[in-house]
């Protein structure tokens, strides 16, 4: 069973920053932007919480990148 509140550290794709981030799982699957506190660019978040493998998949890119 997944936690509902799991904490990771990324990579601004703007500044290459590294950043902690607080990820809520429940709400399911989401798809939002967060902005970067050192160069204050969005990132695109899209969560994908995987119930079968228990784990969750976080893609990040930055706001500027067609998304498909």
């Amino acid at each position: 069973m997944l936690q509902n509140i799991s904490r990771k550290i990324i990579e601004c794709p703007h500044c290459g920053h590294h950043l902690a981030v607080t990820l809520d799982t429940t709400q399911g699957d989401q798809n939002y932007y967060e902005s970067c506190p050192t160069c204050c660019n969005d990132i695109h978040m899209n969560m994908h919480i995987d119930d079968y493998s228990q784990t969750i998949l976080l893609m990040i890119d930055s706001d500027d990148e067609q998304i498909f």
